[in-house]
């Protein structure tokens, strides 16, 4: 999850000015009640597919279908925006020793003739390690985390006397629709904490483990990223910090150490790095427990015979992703990944409570606390996060979703597991 701040604080403060700290924060509290509500379903159902297994065993099929379809936006779209945020960095560091790409190939330009090639590249090799193997992916992961943490302890420490009260004001130079528009966009930050989920069936005590995974990240990761984006807009004006690298900006104008600079741009790398591989993992068994409820072809969750995963969908959704990371700026990308992981999260929030109602004598290891405050709440800030995005993204999602169903309607309803055992004599 940590990763998820490296492509948010610049896209943030633009929308919000220094009040992306706030948004942070706003962030961070809706996360709170969904994350309770996620560890509650999790401890009912410990098994791999995060929501969408969730819905399946206790909302029905349709829920689950449209939870699913979200997680897929959610998962597999979240490799696009750290991509990019990884090529800013990486770029950063190149120019730090005088080396720059062509104009073509730096940035991306959905109605130009530019294209992020780095990010494209970068998608494509984080997907080529996924295919190998979890093992692999799960050991370059926990150095990788290591290396982002040190990398944060390390800016904080060499930028934090220089904070600057004269930079954060105005606080709100964009009103309160800014901070909206700011909340909404770096609510990206938080959504790995329900990737926990996606391996509930590797973990040793799912029952117990998963909610500590996913509330103990949650709270952690709050509080650095306020830490982090205090340090960022209070050294250097919003208006200066770059979309994909402002933590790198920030530095830069503090301390002129090359070997700070590269600690911290390396940190940036393996913060983006952790993200993809994190995403691409749970997105690909998302793929793999649809399939295997039926609700997706059967070749989706096909096996490779040497590396024991499916490499075949994870080859093809990589691919896919990489070209979105080609060819859409980072805000593009952020905003997209939002409205179906606020959609879903919001479905999840609401579905707490109605199996509360309906089904109140289950048994649940956990029990979210507040309810149905948290459960209320959670929807319904999600749900109005929703309205901060824009319009064109809400285009973009309306296309997503007819798709979906159509998908849906032509096999998933026909063939789903559920189907199946009904009219099976």
């Amino acid at each position: 999850m940590l990763g998820g701040i490296f492509p948010t604080i610049g896209a943030g403060a633009h929308a919000a000015g220094p009040a992306v700290i706030l948004a942070y924060v706003l962030s961070g509290l809706v996360s709170v009640c969904v994350a309770f509500c996620y560890a509650e379903f999790a401890s009912m159902v410990p098994v791999a597919g995060s929501a969408y297994t969730y819905a399946y065993a206790t909302l029905g099929e349709l829920v689950a279908w449209i939870i699913g379809w979200d997680l897929i936006l959610e998962y597999g779209l979240s490799l696009a925006p750290t991509a990019s945020s990884l090529s800013d960095y990486f770029q950063h560091m190149l120019a730090n020793v005088g080396i720059t790409f062509p104009a073509w190939a730096q940035t991306a330009n959905v109605h130009g003739s530019q294209i992020d090639l780095f990010a494209c590249i970068v998608t494509l090799a984080i997907t080529a390690l996924v295919a190998v193997g979890i093992r692999e992916s799960a050991g370059v992961n926990g150095a990788l985390v290591v290396v982002q943490i040190l990398s944060m302890i390390v800016f904080v420490a060499v930028v934090a006397h220089a904070v600057h009260p004269a930079n954060l004001h105005p606080f709100t130079p964009y009103g309160y629709h800014g901070v909206l528009v700011s909340t909404a966009l770096v609510f990206f930050a938080y959504i790995g904490f329900d990737t926990v989920t996606v391996a509930s069936e590797e973990a040793r005590r799912p029952e117990r483990d998963v909610p500590i995974g996913i509330i103990l990240a949650l709270v952690l990761g709050g509080i650095l990223y306020v830490a982090l984006t205090i340090c960022t807009v209070g050294v250097m004006r919003y208006d200066r910090l770059s979309e994909g690298a402002a933590m790198l900006d920030a530095l830069g104008s503090v301390s002129n150490s090359h070997a700070i600079y590269w600690i911290v741009a390396i940190g940036g790398l393996a913060g983006n790095t952790t993200v993809m591989l994190t995403s691409l993992l749970g997105q690909v068994r998302i793929f793999y427990v649809m399939a295997r409820d039926r609700m997706l072809p059967p070749g989706v969750a096909r096996i490779h015979h040497l590396f024991r995963t499916p490499a075949r969908m994870t080859i093809i959704t990589g691919v896919i992703v990489s070209i979105f990371a080609a060819v859409f700026p980072l805000t593009d990308l952020l905003t997209l990944v939002n409205i179906g992981t606020l959609a879903a999260f919001a479905i999840v929030c609401a579905g707490v409570l109605v199996l509360r109602i309906v089904n109140p004598t289950a048994e649940r290891p956990f029990r979210a606390p507040l309810l149905p405050l948290f459960s209320v709440a959670g929807a319904a800030v999600c749900l109005y996060l929703i309205t901060g995005l824009q319009v064109a993204t809400w285009v973009r999602y309306g296309i997503w979703f007819a798709v979906g169903i159509s998908v849906y309607a032509l096999y998933g309803f026909r063939n789903s597991r559920l189907r199946v055992e009904l009219v099976e004599p």
